[in-house]
């Protein structure tokens, strides 16, 4: 069941009931999108906060870092982190808030990009639906292929050391010890705590939300004014360069596997190889513009490059790789 289904009632209701727009108009399709998105994304933002605020308050951030960082973990971790993204079913711009509550709860930078990456990557769709649409060969390659790049990924720009791009706002935040000293000393008693968990977890949500809505309001343009079958002639050519041009092409988009889906089973159907299609699908839901423009306030341009740049090279090969097997 899809807990965000009375979200998405709300979102028809407005567009199609009360400003009699119909869902398959553009201007519809966008108003729908844009809606539904926002409020998704923005119960996601506060819940995920607030839930990092009370972890933050009882567990030792340094004691998490070590656990993690420690050698006989080496590898595992951002293996954790990515299965945790397979069983999140989050598009790019939906894995963010929790993506920023692992950074503001110490979790280690590489780790919480594995994250970011196999959520939108590997997902719900990947596992139930590509078997009926592509076949249990093709399933099991792409899933396996998508946890690999999330944890190469990971790794790549945990060794470049870009912890110095990370907005440092996101990572401030005070232990219980902090509170409590505050307080001079006396134990908190639950109904103060509740407040400062709010105050705290939405300090985070203010200041992100208005690059959701720019982002999302940028997605939901593309997804009402782009019509599906707009790349497709670029995509036709059978080249090794088709790859790239796929995974360029489908970074401007904005959608999540479940929509996307139908697009690529339809390019496959009129002979744009496997890979080709893959690779412009992959694009579409682990990178987009609306993700870049919501990722600008959580860290710098040069860090935000390196997870585009790896992200979109991990991408390209997962494509050559169906392309050669195909």
């Amino acid at each position: 069941m899809d807990i965000f289904y009375p979200v998405q009632l709300l979102a028809n209701t407005v567009t199609n009931n009360w400003l009699s727009l119909s869902k398959d108009s553009y201007l519809g399709s966008a108003l729908n999108f844009f809606i539904y998105d926002t409020i998704k994304i923005g119960i996601l933002l506060v819940f995920i906060n607030y839930l990092m605020a009370i972890t933050r308050y009882y567990f030792p951030t340094n004691k998490v870092r070590d656990l993690l960082t420690k050698r006989r973990w080496y590898g595992l971790d951002y293996l954790f982190a990515a299965l945790l993204g397979v069983v999140t079913p989050f598009c790019s711009c939906s894995s963010i808030p929790l993506f920023i509550g692992f950074l503001s709860a110490g979790i280690p930078l590489g780790v919480t990009f594995a994250f970011l990456i196999a959520s939108p990557l590997v997902n719900e769709s990947s596992l139930i639906l590509f078997p009926a649409l592509f076949g249990l060969k093709t399933t099991v390659i792409y899933n396996i292929a998508g946890i690999i790049v999330a944890v190469i990924g990971g790794i790549i720009i945990q060794k470049l050391h870009l912890e110095k791009y990370v907005n440092q706002d996101l990572l401030k935040y005070k232990s219980r010890s902090d509170v409590e000293a505050e307080n001079g000393g006396e134990k908190i008693k639950l109904k103060k705590l509740i407040y400062y968990w709010w105050v705290d977890g939405f300090k985070i949500t203010k200041s992100i939300f208005p690059y959701v809505l720019l982002g999302v309001g940028l997605g939901a343009i593309i997804h009402g004014f782009v019509p599906a079958n707009f790349f497709e002639k670029y995509l036709s050519i059978k080249s090794w360069w088709t790859v790239p041009i796929a995974t360029l092409l489908g970074v401007p988009l904005y959608a999540n596997s479940v929509s996307v889906l139908p697009v690529v089973e339809a390019l496959i159907t009129k002979g744009i190889p496997m890979g080709t299609a893959l690779a412009f699908m992959t694009a579409t839901v682990a990178l987009s513009l609306p993700e870049a423009l919501i990722l600008k306030k959580a860290m710098k341009w040069q860090l935000l490059v390196a997870f585009f740049g790896i992200t979109s090279i991990g991408i390209m090969l997962i494509g050559y790789l169906f392309n050669y097997l195909q």
